[in-house]
């Protein structure tokens, strides 16, 4: 009897240390900077969706994909795209016990996509990542000083990467005699095979916008075939780089053919479609969420200001006051 009670008390012990030591999901927001600070009413609808991260977005800006020169960090910019604003956010978001993702991101003038940032000489390159250097550092010596949990070395830069590999690997190496938390970056969903860095990372960070269906309505079952195209070769990349992968940016708008190019953020596509946006997410979720090898993500996007932010006659990416966020909430809560 006296060595059953014990062998019990051994597996006991042991399961209590495997549920103990179960790695926390990441359920995230990507928290929009605004031209003001946050306070606790601003807090308190992402800890009514159970998020317990949110990434914080500074922003420097290049007037065109060609220009070599990066702007930050000025008065011109609205409050939380500053240094001021990413201290602000951060620390009002840790009073609340929600965790950080600081992700420095590129805006191109007219909105270009910034994939496409490419130089045409060697001088201009030499440039760019002098300028580049200086405005990732700023921010991964804010976010040591912070005490960041994640910091994002960049967004969807594929040309960049795909020119300059050896200057990515070289500041890898200079962000982290800066910062000592986790790194990651945003590959875009067509970009993250073939991004030459992960080994040095410790996520594999995808912004998660897979074409998965080309219907207007898109159904639960067509998503979930569509994640068929893509998950399995996720599932091995991440098992080949013995890395989680981290979806740094997910999300649908709630429009006609919302599962076809997720990516689109075009104005002129406008017809609401809730039902879209409801089923793409809930097959992302279902898809993704009770895989170990997967991290968790940050939803695209959230806006400080949630009584006016989305709304049933919002055609655009944020889930507030949509159907979409309720299945948000589910999931997070779990």
């Amino acid at each position: 009897m006296k060595i059953l009670f014990r062998t019990g008390l051994f597996f006991l012990l042991c399961s209590c240390a495997m549920v103990s030591h179960k790695t926390e999901k990441i359920n995230g927001v990507s928290f929009v900077a605004s031209r003001d600070t946050i306070n606790n009413v601003h807090i308190k609808p992402i800890l009514q969706i159970h998020a317990n991260y949110a990434a914080i977005m500074p922003f420097g800006f290049i007037k065109e994909l060609s220009h070599p020169e990066i702007v930050f960090n000025t008065e011109r910019q609205w409050y939380g795209e500053r240094k001021v604003g990413v201290k602000q956010y951060t620390e009002s978001l840790r009073q609340h016990h929600v965790k950080v993702m600081v992700k420095p991101q590129i805006w191109v003038g007219r909105g270009a996509f910034t994939g496409g940032i490419k130089m045409t000489s060697e001088a201009d390159w030499k440039v760019l990542e002098e300028s580049y250097t200086g405005f990732i550092l700023t921010y991964a010596k804010l976010a040591q000083e912070l005490h960041v949990e994640i910091f994002c070395i960049g967004t969807e830069l594929e040309s960049f990467i795909d020119n300059r590999p050896e200057y990515w690997k070289q500041l890898i190496v200079e962000i982290k005699k800066i910062y000592k938390g986790k790194l990651t970056y945003a590959a875009n969903w067509n970009e993250y095979d073939r991004t030459p860095f992960w080994e040095y990372l410790d996520y594999i960070g995808i912004d998660a916008y897979f074409p998965v269906s080309d219907e207007k309505t898109p159904t639960v079952e067509t998503c979930r075939n569509g994640w068929l195209n893509y998950k399995p070769n996720i599932k091995v990349f991440s098992e080949t780089y013995k890395k989680p992968i981290l979806f740094t940016e997910f999300g649908y708008r709630s429009v006609d053919f919302a599962g076809k190019e997720p990516w689109k953020s075009d104005r002129g596509m406008n017809v609401v479609n809730l039902e879209a946006q409801t089923n793409t997410m809930q097959v992302l979720f279902e898809e993704f969420w009770n895989e170990d090898w997967f991290a968790g993500g940050f939803l695209w996007k959230w806006f400080h200001n949630h009584k006016d932010a989305g709304g049933e006659n919002d055609s655009r990416f944020t889930p507030q006051n949509k159907p979409v966020e309720d299945l948000v909430k589910a999931q997070y809560a779990n």
